[in-house]
C-alpha cells in the first residue's frame, strides 16, 4: 500500500532530507580527512587518543552516505522494512556522534599534550630523520612558529645557538642562523596549534549541530512515514 495527502508530502520531504543527508555525509568525510591530513602533516601521531577522533569522523561519514541511500531508497519505494531500518541506523549513528562528541571534549587536552610530546621528540631527532625534519619544518611553516614553548628550544637540540630555516618569517636557505625578532617566528608551536585547534573547533561544532538537526527530522520524519505505511493509506 502506498501513502496520500499529506503522507505524501512527508515521504518527498523525508527524500529531501536523505539528500540533505548524503551531503552531511560527504562534509563528515572531507571534514575528518582534512583533520586527519593536518594532524598527520604535522606530526606522525602514533597515539590513538590523538587520531582517533578524526578516524571516527571519516567512518560516520561513510556511513551515513549509505544510508542515506538507503533511506532515498526506502521513501521512493515506500518500504516499510527499508524505512524502519534506516530510522534505526540513523538513531545509532546520532548516539554515535553525541558518544564521539563527548570523547571529543575529553580529550582535548590529551591532544595538545600529545603534539607537545611528539614536536619534542621529532626536534630532537630532526637531523637525524628526514621524516621528522619534514613533518616539523612543515609545522613551523603553516603555523609561523618556532620550537615547541619558543624558538629558544632549538638551541638546545641545534648547533651554534640557530634555527631551522622553516622558522623564518620568510625561509630562505640559511636564514635560520639570524636569529633576531625581525627575522624569526618566536612563538611557540603548541600554543599557536592549541589556538588553531580551539579556533576551528566552533567550525566543527556547527557543523555538527548542524548535522544532528537534520538527523532527528529524518528520524521524525522516517518514524511518521512508517507509521503511515503500516495503516495502509493509499497514494493518489
Amino acid at each position: 500500500m502506498a501513502v496520500e495527502g499529506g503522507m505524501k508530502c512527508v515521504k518527498f520531504l523525508l527524500f529531501i532530507f536523505n539528500f540533505l543527508f548524503w551531503i552531511c555525509g560527504i562534509a563528515l568525510i572531507v571534514i575528518g580527512i582534512l583533520v586527519q591530513m593536518t594532524l598527520h602533516k604535522t606530526l606522525l601521531i602514533t597515539n590513538a587518543s590523538a587520531s582517533g577522533a578524526p578516524i571516527v569522523i571519516i567512518a560516520v561519514g561513510v556511513v551515513i552516505f549509505f544510508i542515506a541511500f538507503f533511506g532515498c531508497c526506502g521513501a521512493w519505494k515506500e518500504s516499510y522494512c527499508m524505512i524502519t531500518t534506516f530510522a534505526v541506523l540513523l538513531t545509532l549513528i546520532f548516539l554515535v556522534e553525541i558518544a564521539a562528541a563527548i570523547a571529543g571534549y575529553i580529550f582535548k587536552d590529551k591532544v595538545k599534550d600529545v603534539f607537545s610530546r611528539e614536536l619534542e621528540d621529532s626536534m630532537k631527532t630532526y637531523n637525524q630523520s628526514a621524516d621528522f625534519k619534514k613533518a616539523v619544518d612543515t609545522i613551523q611553516t603553516d603555523f609561523h612558529c618556532c620550537g615547541s614553548h619558543n624558538y629558544t628550544d632549538w638551541f638546545i637540540y641545534g648547533p651554534n645557538m640557530t634555527v631551522p630555516d622553516s622558522c623564518c618569517k620568510t625561509p630562505t636557505l640559511n636564514c635560520g642562523k639570524n636569529v633576531t625578532s625581525s627575522n624569526i617566528n618566536q612563538p611557540g608551536c603548541v600554543v599557536t596549534f592549541d589556538t588553531w585547534i580551539q579556533k576551528n573547533l566552533l567550525i566543527v561544532v556547527g557543523v555538527a549541530l548542524g548535522i544532528a538537526f537534520f538527523q532527528l527530522l529524518g528520524i521524525v520524519f522516517a518514524c511518521v512515514l512508517m507509521k503511515a505505511i503500516r495503516s495502509g493509506y493509499e497514494v493518489m
